[in-house]
């Protein structure tokens, strides 16, 4: 049976095709004369046409996020991880989205641009190696190579499923100190993790600290603009086999995105993998 969030997404569709195509030149305004004029006239209307048909997803999806949430993240709490180069202006929106679906961002983390510079791979692996020690040999796998040591690293340190708090506390302040990666004075475990994209990274690096993060967390999302859906990092991430055990959402950059991711985070609570937004092969909204 068809549920209501489907007859939802269906109508957006309609309605965005429907809107796309007058902003396109399909409706009443292809009738208008070709002099130069009137077609200046007409491009500044198709113009304010688009910024309509932008504004009205927008729209709907922030006056439909509450419904299509239903409190899916309630009792859940979110780490969130930018990368160098992440809009602030997304994350904030981000975050604002999953307190909006009942859920508690427990702490943003800022990934520094040393952690994605291939050139201090050496640093990095020293780090891994030394606090592996520290920890002991169950806290990550040793046969884990730089990047994806590391991401379980930081999983401990962002969600700690099975490690201490005290393991979790020691792990920040390392990376911190190495200036690798910066953190919340309040920081909080937290069971899921929402990675936002910003500059290009190192396809290796990337899928590599992902891998690591997806071993120590229950549910990883990983989130970018619509760029980065189209020829960029998440494009290359897709087709990796650490797609299988995080999600991909492009279009961040709008609010029909971040309404997408925080839905990808609640799925995420029992899937894992899947790639959805504009670009998405699995569909626009993970609405399981």
């Amino acid at each position: 049976m068809i549920s209501y969030r489907h007859h939802v997404v269906s109508l957006v569709a309609v309605f965005l095709a429907l809107a796309a195509g007058v902003a396109l030149g399909g409706g009443p305004l292809s009738d208008l004369a070709r002099d130069p004029a009137t077609t200046s006239a007409r491009a500044t209307v198709q113009r304010q046409e688009a910024q309509r048909v932008a504004s009205f997803g927008d729209d709907f999806a922030t006056a439909g996020a509450a419904t299509l949430y239903d409190g899916r993240l309630e009792d859940q709490s979110v780490a969130v991880l930018t990368l160098p180069g992440a809009d602030a202006d997304v994350v904030s929106g981000l975050t604002g989205q999953v307190e909006r679906a009942g859920g508690t961002v427990t702490g943003t983390y800022d990934a520094q641009p040393v952690l994605v510079d291939a050139d201090e791979k050496s640093l990095v692996d020293t780090m891994g190696s030394q606090l592996m020690t520290t920890l002991g040999d169950d806290a990550v796998s040793t046969d884990a190579s730089t990047y994806p040591r590391l991401g379980q690293l930081i999983g401990l340190a962002l969600a700690a499923p099975d490690g201490s708090p005290k393991d979790a506390t020691s792990i920040r302040q390392s990376l911190a100190g190495a200036d690798l990666l910066s953190s919340p004075a309040d920081a909080r475990p937290a069971s899921l993790v929402l990675v936002v994209l910003g500059d290009d990274v190192d396809d290796a690096i990337l899928s590599g600290l992902l891998s690591g993060l997806a071993a120590k967390a229950t549910g990883v999302v990983v989130a970018g603009d619509a760029a980065s859906g189209v020829d960029g990092d998440l494009r290359a991430l897709r087709e990796e086999p650490v797609a299988d055990d995080v999600t991909t959402i492009d279009g961040v950059d709008v609010v029909v995105g971040q309404v997408t991711a925080v839905l990808a985070l609640a799925r995420s609570l029992e899937v894992s993998g899947g790639a959805f937004g504009a670009s998405g092969s699995d569909g626009a909204v993970p609405l399981g």
